[in-house]
């Protein structure tokens, strides 16, 4: 085993474990306050700060990567979730709103360092002529990812269960404080620390490709959690009279598939240009909410239009996540990667803050059909920003 495959198998067991309790803290948040009969809207803006702090995280921790090294933020992140759990297994009565936003916050915080580390320490560990590799090691990660974070969901539930809320964020914090003792052993020391000291001015990207990407992100996130995050749920459980299980339930499954779909990706694309993908992966993507909503609006069955268009949607939604991430991997400088793929990833952040916060306030003013249509929208706007990217060499899957 090389020592780039053992530096990956770290990262990658690292965000694994880090991934497994952020799903399943977001569903032992969601059902907790559930049980104390809070409103779905209202569980929904829990999460505003968890959003609007990987805004600021994804733009700062890029820098902090390239001045500290790689793995002192991925292991940062790691010890903010164990102080984001801890703050959590405090008694009942000091379990307030702007207690649990400000564990939110720090989870936000904890989540998008640990992940920008991850997606950065790869672009280290893969040669620049090999981008099929790199390809399939950015789709194999960040579609496991987005399955753990599915599985997630069922442990917070099995926990909430088992252990009841106090002790199931304590058994995480003590579990995710395993995983950071090995961490800070195992990661290599100065992995992805930038030869030269960027300023802080460097955080922006001067990059046409980079802002270019990272804007056809933000409107690709903020079309699927427009009506995902806070519409969709509350659909589920209004309209077709879902009990808060069911609605649980089915969302990690359906994040399970996506997951799995992000990792067979370069199978599902084949070796074509990047740049190519991304404008005709968009573009098939935009129909399917806009053809949602055509569809409720002339009265045909919801159950079979919502959940047959969801599947459809995680699928092709899948694919242009994934050929993103490898994107922004393959355009970002190997020098102080983490400062491209921290304000890539700060747009990605600003989406889904974006989505969040149209779903709750279109869903209620005008309803589902609103949100898909404006979904619609966001996507097409991200496949006419994906014209625009620099040509790549063809990708070898």
């Amino acid at each position: 085993m090389t020592a780039a495959i053992r530096q990956y198998l770290v990262i990658t067991g690292n965000y694994w474990a880090f991934t497994l309790t952020d799903g399943a803290l977001r569903m032992l948040v969601v059902l907790h306050f559930h049980q104390l009969g809070y409103s779905p809207l209202e569980i929904a803006l829990l999460f505003i700060f968890y959003e609007f702090f990987g805004v600021v995280t994804n733009l700062v921790g890029g820098y902090l990567g390239a001045r500290m090294g790689l793995n002192r933020t991925m292991n940062i992140g790691l010890f903010l979730q164990i102080v984001a759990l801890a703050m959590l297994a405090v008694p009942a009565a000091m379990l307030t709103v702007p207690w649990v936003m400000a564990a939110q916050a720090m989870s936000g915080i904890a989540k998008d360092l640990n992940k920008m580390s991850a997606k950065s320490g790869i672009k280290l560990l893969v040669p620049d002529e090999q981008q099929g590799t790199l390809y399939k090691w950015v789709a194999i990660l960040t579609g496991s990812k987005n399955t753990l974070k599915g599985v997630g969901f069922f442990l917070g539930g099995v926990l909430l269960m088992a252990a009841g809320f106090t002790g199931a964020v304590i058994i995480m914090a003590v579990a995710l404080g395993l995983v950071w003792l090995a961490s800070l052993f195992l990661l290599k020391q100065e992995l992805g620390k930038s030869r030269a000291r960027p300023k802080f001015s460097e955080i922006l990207s001067k990059s046409r490709a980079i802002n270019v990407l990272s804007a056809a992100r933000m409107f690709l996130f903020g079309a699927r959690d427009v009506w995902f995050v806070v519409a969709l749920p509350v659909y589920l459980h209004t309209v077709f009279g879902w009990d808060f299980w069911k609605v649980g339930g089915f969302m990690a499954i359906w994040i399970i598939g996506y997951g799995f779909i992000q990792t067979i990706a370069p199978r599902i694309t084949g070796n074509m240009e990047g740049k190519q993908h991304a404008v005709l992966w968009a573009g098939a993507l935009a129909l399917i909410p806009a053809a949602i909503a055509i569809a409720l609006m002339a009265g045909w069955s919801p159950q079979i239009v919502i959940i047959g268009g969801l599947l459809l949607f995680g699928v092709l939604f899948a694919v242009n996540s994934s050929l993103h991430s490898y994107l922004i991997v393959s355009y970002a400088r190997g020098d102080g990667v983490s400062l491209d793929v921290g304000f890539y990833y700060m747009s990605n952040a600003a989406g889904r803050l974006l989505g969040t916060i149209l779903s709750g306030w279109v869903y209620q003013a005008y309803g589902l059909e609103a949100c898909l249509w404006i979904s619609a929208g966001l996507v097409a706007a991200a496949a006419l920003l994906s014209m625009m990217l620099p040509q790549r060499r063809p990708v070898a899957a």
